[in-house]
C-alpha cells in the first residue's frame, strides 16, 4: 500500500513539473479527438463573435465563449493555396501550390498531409466536403474515410456539379430535395459514432458560404437575404455537431478548431463590416480582408473559456500544433514552416512566433503586429488594420519604421521565397481561365 501511494505521488509530481510532451504515455491525459471545421469564403466580418454588424452566429459564438478566440490568424487568400498550407504546414514556395492550378500538382510522394501525420499517433481520420483545388482524392493523401463533392459551393442537385458526389471512391447520387451540407453532417455523425472509442481526426470542409449562393432548407419563400440564410445555416450545423458530441459524451475530450480558407468574396465584402467599417481588401487580395480569418479553438478544460488572444498565427501552424497535441511525429527530413501554438491553446502565456508569412502567386509579405513588409519592399503601418494599411515612405526617418523594416527584411531573407518554386501563373493566384461567374474561382 505504501509503495502504491509513493508511486502515485511520484507520478503526480512528474505531471506538475514536466511539460506534457516529456511525460510518459501513461501519465498523459487521453489523446483528444480533433475536429477541424473549415468554412469557405468566410471572414471575420461575418462572425458576430468578432463584432460583425450584419450577421449573427450564436453557435460559433458559443465556441468562442467556451474557448479561445484569436484575432491575428492568417492564411493565403484563395482556397487551393490556403488548404495546401493548412494540410502540409509548409509555405507555398516550398510545395509549389502558389496558385489555384498549381495546387493540383501536389503529390502524396512529395507532401505528407495532416492525416498521415496523426495516424502515427493512432488516430483514425476522415475528410468531409470540399477537396478543391487539391488533386486526386483525400484517400490518396492518407484519409481513412472521406466524402468529396465536385468543386466549390455545392448545395443541391439542381447544380450541375451537385448531381453526384464520392464516398470512399464510390459515386453517389444526390437525391431530389437532399441538401449537400446535411449529407456531409450525417457523414460526420456516422464517422464519429463508429469511432467513438478511438481518437479521431475529422477535417470538415464546409460548402458554406461559397457561391453559388442558393436558398437553404430554412430559407423562407419570400426571404430577401439568402446569403445571410447561408451563414445562419452554417452556424446551425456547427451547433448540431457540438450537440452530437455532447449526446455521445465525447465533448469533453474533443478539440474543435473553427477557421476559414480565405476572407469574404468581393460581391459581399461591402456588407461584412465591423463597427460600420469595411475590412481592407477581400478574397484573393494581399490585404487584411483576404487573409485575416476567424480562428476559434475550443477544448473543454484545456483552452481558457472566453479568452481573446492576439498571437500571430499563420495557417502553416496547424500541422505542428495538432501533431504536438496528438503526440504525433512530424515527417523527417521535411521543412515544416509552421510553429506549434499548443502552449497558447493550453492557455500558457507565450507566443509561438513574432511574425507571419503570407504568399499568393508571385507576391508575399512578412507581418508583425504593427508592420508589414512586402516582396516589393513596401512597408505598411498596420496599427489601423484590418480596416486600413498605411504605406510608409521609403525615406521615413521614423526609428520604429526603420527597425521594423530591418526585422521583417531579415525574416524574408531567412525564408528566401524567390529561391523556392517560382509561380508560373498570371500573378493573380487564380485559375488560368477567365473567371466568368460571380464568386467563381
Amino acid at each position: 500500500m505504501r509503495l502504491a501511494r509513493f508511486a502515485t505521488a511520484l507520478l503526480w509530481a512528474c505531471a506538475v513539473l514536466l511539460p506534457a510532451t516529456l511525460l510518459p504515455v501513461a501519465a498523459q491525459s487521453k489523446r483528444p479527438n480533433i475536429i477541424f471545421i473549415l468554412a469557405d469564403d468566410y471572414g471575420i466580418g461575418e462572425t458576430s463573435a468578432y463584432g460583425a454588424d450584419n450577421y449573427r452566429t450564436p453557435n460559433i459564438d458559443a465556441l468562442a465563449r467556451g474557448g479561445t478566440r484569436y484575432t491575428r490568424a492568417y492564411t493565403p487568400s484563395l482556397c487551393g493555396p490556403s488548404r495546401a498550407t493548412i494540410l502540409t504546414g509548409r509555405y507555398l514556395f516550398r510545395t509549389g501550390a502558389t496558385n489555384q492550378d498549381a495546387t493540383g500538382r501536389l503529390t502524396p510522394q512529395a507532401e505528407t498531409l495532416m492525416p498521415k501525420i496523426l495516424k502515427t499517433a493512432g488516430y483514425v481520420t476522415a475528410a468531409a466536403g470540399k477537396w478543391g483545388q487539391l488533386p486526386l482524392g483525400p484517400g490518396d493523401f492518407g484519409f481513412d474515410e472521406w466524402l468529396k463533392f465536385q468543386g466549390s459551393g455545392v448545395y443541391w442537385n439542381t447544380q450541375d456539379k451537385g448531381k453526384t458526389y464520392l464516398v470512399n471512391g464510390n459515386k453517389t447520387t444526390l437525391r431530389d430535395k437532399e441538401y449537400m451540407p446535411d449529407v456531409m453532417h450525417q457523414f460526420t455523425v456516422d464517422f464519429i459514432t463508429r469511432h467513438h472509442d478511438q481518437p479521431f481526426y475529422l477535417y470538415y470542409a464546409l460548402s458554406h458560404v461559397h457561391a453559388e449562393i442558393l436558398p437553404t432548407p430554412d430559407s423562407k419563400p419570400d426571404g430577401n437575404n439568402i446569403y445571410a440564410d447561408n451563414v445562419a445555416y452554417m452556424d446551425k450545423l456547427v451547433g448540431k455537431l457540438v450537440a452530437e458530441l455532447e449526446r455521445q459524451k465525447l465533448r469533453d475530450n474533443t478539440l474543435i478548431i473553427f477557421f476559414s480558407d480565405n476572407g469574404t468574396a468581393n460581391p459581399r465584402a461591402d456588407r461584412a463590416t465591423i463597427g460600420g467599417r469595411r475590412l481592407d481588401g477581400a478574397k484573393g487580395s494581399m490585404l487584411e480582408g483576404g487573409s485575416l480569418e476567424p480562428l476559434i479553438v475550443n477544448w473543454p478544460g484545456v483552452t481558457p473559456a472566453g479568452k481573446v488572444r492576439t498571437d500571430l498565427i499563420d495557417s502553416s501552424d496547424f500541422v505542428p500544433t495538432l501533431a504536438e497535441i496528438a503526440g504525433a511525429k512530424l515527417p523527417a527530413k521535411t521543412v515544416i514552416d509552421g510553429r506549434s501554438f499548443a502552449a497558447s491553446v493550453r492557455g500558457e502565456n507565450r507566443q509561438a512566433r513574432s511574425w507571419v508569412f503570407l504568399q499568393l502567386a508571385n507576391k508575399w509579405y512578412a507581418r508583425e503586429a504593427n508592420w508589414k513588409l512586402t516582396h516589393a519592399g513596401e512597408l505598411f503601418d498596420m496599427t489601423d488594420a484590418p480596416f486600413a494599411e498605411k504605406l510608409v515612405a521609403t525615406d521615413s526617418a521614423d526609428p520604429a519604421a526603420i527597425a521594423a523594416r530591418k526585422r521583417l527584411q531579415a525574416a524574408l531573407d531567412q525564408l528566401n521565397p524567390a529561391g523556392g518554386i517560382v509561380d508560373d501563373g498570371d500573378g493573380s493566384g487564380r485559375h488560368a481561365r477567365k473567371v466568368k461567374k460571380e464568386g467563381e474561382e
